[in-house]
């Protein structure tokens, strides 16, 4: 009994790693741009279907203070609303340089990372912030992502980031996992083996990095992009900064469906890209654990420390992270929703293993050897 109770309690030395990871990722100074360093510019824009409140995002991005800088699209001929929104832009922003790419020109299971292939090949500079199309930024986005390249060992910036609202309950459940989960386990990664990933939120980096590791071309039939530029971009020997600027989405969680499928794809290609890391995840779980070694030892002082304790953690972890370290005190109103999502995460966690298959842009498709392989019909 003693041994399982041990066991159980692995979870929170978890906890107390990700408590001291927090507390001293945001306890650095944040670092302001020193105005020095402003390389031009392309800001590459990968863009497949409309995003709610798409001008919004993207007029965001035509209002940078940044002396010199491009934004480059690439969307389908097609797709109207699209290139309708774009030609709003031009006609608002006449000073600013937007071009605009019709289609990759190639064929590829991950489409994102074919437009992206085009985008680095014919951008015309050499340093590059490429950013999700949902994304928002304040005027200071490209000096604040660029500024840190000026150091010969920054190979890549990566951002964290915030819904710029929460209006569903689907978003509210999503954002409990971020400031609660992913985030958490972010900064971990952080302070035990440093930053071997990038979010597609924001990734500035050069056409140099990318073409050192075979650039996007590379990853035209493999999911988890992002993740990998970072990793191959570490690889390379170069520090990946995952910077303290906030930046924000506009979240599209149409239904609590949409929001566990997603996150449900992201665990399957985590066991297939990372088997040992994902499994270990069982030990990251402290409700699942409390709950089983209160049953397996029904006692008020085993349901004191385990509940006490697994309560105490993650309103810490979340407060450090999100509140503090984010400066969201709106947060607070998803505390309550994070044994609601710790007990979802879990039980994707125990689905990943039975699901052989993910949808990905309308198809199927299965994981081998880390790449995408079509699903064909009988």
């Amino acid at each position: 009994m003693i041994v399982f109770l041990g066991i159980a309690a692995i979870p929170f030395i978890y906890y107390l790693i990700a408590i001291y990871s927090s507390a001293r990722f945001f306890a650095r100074p944040e670092q302001s741009p020193d105005g020095v360093f402003t390389p031009p510019v392309s800001n590459l824009k990968p863009i497949r279907g409309l995003d709610p409140e798409a001008y919004e995002n993207l007029k965001s991005f035509c209002e940078q203070d940044y002396p010199d800088y491009e934004i480059v699209f690439c969307v389908d001929r097609e797709d109207a609303q699209v290139v309708a929104v774009i030609d709003k832009l031009r006609q608002n922003f006449p000073e600013r340089r937007i071009r605009v790419l019709y289609g990759s020109g190639r064929v590829a299971a991950n489409d994102k990372c074919a437009r992206l292939a085009r985008l680095v090949a014919e951008a015309a500079h050499e340093h590059l912030v490429i950013s999700d199309s949902d994304v928002r930024v304040r005027p200071d986005y490209l000096r604040s992502v660029v500024a840190p390249l000026r150091e010969p060992g920054v190979g890549a910036v990566t951002c964290l980031y915030v819904p710029a609202e929460i209006r569903t309950f689907p978003d509210r459940l999503q954002t409990t996992g971020m400031i609660s989960d992913f985030f958490v386990s972010s900064v971990v990664a952080w302070q035990l083996d440093g930053v071997k990933f990038a979010l597609g939120t924001t990734i500035a980096t050069t056409r140099a990095r990318i073409r050192a590791f075979g650039g996007y071309e590379q990853l035209e039939d493999r999911p988890a992009d992002d993740l990998l530029v970072g990793r191959f971009i570490a690889e390379q020997g170069c520090e990946v900064v995952l910077s303290r600027y906030l930046i924000e989405t506009v979240p599209d969680y149409h239904s609590l469906g949409a929001l566990l499928d997603k996150r449900l794809r992201w665990m399957v290609v985590m066991r297939h890209m990372r088997p040992a890391g994902h499994f270990g995840l069982l030990f990251t779980q402290g409700l699942p654990w409390s709950i089983a070694a209160f049953l397996a030892h029904p006692t008020a002082a085993v349901a004191a420390v385990f509940f006490g304790g697994y309560a105490l953690c993650r309103v810490a972890m979340t407060w450090l992270t999100g509140i503090r370290g984010l400066k969201q005190p709106r947060f607070w109103k998803e505390v309550p929703l994070i044994p609601l999502w710790d007990a979802i995460a879990f039980g994707i966690w125990v689905a990943s293993f039975f699901r052989s298959t993910i949808r990905w842009r309308g198809a199927d498709y299965f994981i081998r050897g880390g790449k995408l392989v079509p699903v064909r019909a009988d």
